[in-house]
């Protein structure tokens, strides 16, 4: 029920006498009662209240106090010199998360999607043909966004959990002649992290170029952008970078600019697209930076402080940190009779676990108590591989043996406490 001050102070106002509203006429000004007949709603005269979880999901992950500070520094204009020198900050940040000499690099102001759309909407012309290796949800995504702008898309198929030989890449590649494969470092949705050595020189071989998605794997897998021959690399924010969402980071290298700056066609987004972006961001050599959009300055902050954690911490000892915790957290998962639905512990992807569903319970009800009783978010699967596993996060500040035994205790609390079926 609606507390008592509340009701009254909402009666006060809609009893209140209707402000005058001015409108200029060719005869002058006229006053006349105010067409406002909406009250006040209810819920936007009670404070915000948002309730503690632990997010041991596949993101996004709690956010650390420092982060969380940052993004609430004082706002200063976007186009403002500062603000300038932090984007420039964040763009070295990027680069050695990414293990890049690219100049083409920045921050878009959205989420890993943004990232995504970003990639093909600036590289693929309409008619051009992409391959899209598909192996869970990430793959059907970038498929869908190239042919609803115009591609012809072959794709390589396999259920989750399932991960693409460079044999097989090459020839699909020699088949179908794209100028873009698409590849998921990192699928969160069967908790597989893919292999890289090879794929970019094989591209290359076939004059294609090679775009990744590492958005649950950045910083928890390693990942070499130049060693690796990826020419476009996104990731996401909230992730084990543990920034909030609503900036993503990604980098073209040189043959991917030359595509992309060499277009007979118009991006089919303006606010996507790279001509601008590429000036916002400095990189375009000129000496001013023309208004384009109002990133997300707060967003900002937050993302130059989570580069900076990661920097300091060290790449290769980020990657050790996310495999140690993982191992501790895969044992334990063994230990309670689990089955690990990534049978290879090469291909785990360290940052996301996934659990095949044990045998007699319903998934959703397991979550849900877990949620109820211990304040702990974890997931089932996600596009095609709902159904078939619960998702276990444990990235960047939340990645620590605590809270790993947290997870564990929650878990077999619920074993213990849903009902399983007898069949």
């Amino acid at each position: 029920m609606m507390p008592r001050s509340v009701l009254s102070r909402c009666a006060r106002l809609t009893q209140q006498v209707p402000l005058e509203s001015v409108r200029s006429t060719k005869h002058g000004v006229h006053r006349g009662m105010s067409s406002v007949t909406i009250p006040p709603p209810a819920c936007m005269l009670r404070p915000l209240e948002v309730p503690f979880r632990y997010l041991f999901g596949p993101g996004p992950s709690n956010v650390p106090p420092r982060i969380l500070a940052a993004g609430g520094r004082p706002i200063i204009g976007h186009m403002h010199s500062e603000m300038f020198g932090i984007m420039n900050d964040i763009k070295k940040g990027i680069q050695y998360a990414f293990q890049t000499s690219n100049n083409m690099t920045l921050a878009m102001s959205g989420s890993g999607h943004t990232a995504m759309e970003c990639a093909v909407f600036n590289i693929v012309e309409p008619g051009e043909s992409v391959l899209v290796a598909i192996n869970g949800i990430w793959g059907e995504r970038v498929a869908e966004i190239a042919e609803r702008m115009g591609a012809k898309v072959h794709t390589l198929f396999k259920t989750p959990g399932g991960h693409f030989t460079n044999a097989e890449i090459e020839q699909a590649l020699a088949k179908h002649k794209p100028v873009l494969f698409f590849l998921t470092h990192g699928e969160s949705s069967a908790g597989l992290v893919h292999p890289m050595d090879g794929v970019g020189d094989i591209c290359h071989k076939y004059n294609c170029l090679l775009l990744v998605d590492s958005v649950a794997s950045l910083g928890a897998a390693p990942l070499l952008m130049d060693q690796q021959n990826i020419d476009i690399l996104y990731t996401g924010s909230q992730k084990a970078l543990n920034a909030p969402p609503g900036t993503a980071p990604v980098s073209f290298s040189e043959r991917a600019c030359h595509k992309m700056f060499n277009r007979k066609t118009k991006p089919v987004s303006y606010l996507l697209d790279m001509t601008h972006l590429s000036n916002y961001w400095g990189n375009d050599g000129k000496p001013e930076r023309i208004y384009h959009h109002t990133g997300p300055v707060s967003g900002f902050f937050a993302l130059r402080e989570s580069l900076a954690i990661l920097a300091e911490m060290g790449l290769e000892n980020s990657w050790s940190h996310h495999t140690e915790i993982a191992e501790y957290l895969w044992k334990g998962l063994e230990d309670l009779g689990l089955k690990l639905f990534i049978k290879d512990k090469d291909l785990r992807l360290p940052s996301v676990t996934t659990i095949a569903i044990p045998e007699g319970y319903d998934w959703k009800e397991l979550l849900a108590y877990i949620m109820k009783h211990h304040r702990i978010e974890f997931t089932g699967g996600l596009g095609p591989s709902v159904g078939m596993v619960l998702r276990i996060g444990l990235m960047g500040y939340n990645c620590n043996k605590a809270n790993a035994a947290m997870a564990l205790a929650a878990l077999e609390d619920a074993l213990k406490q849903c009902r399983k079926s007898k069949a």
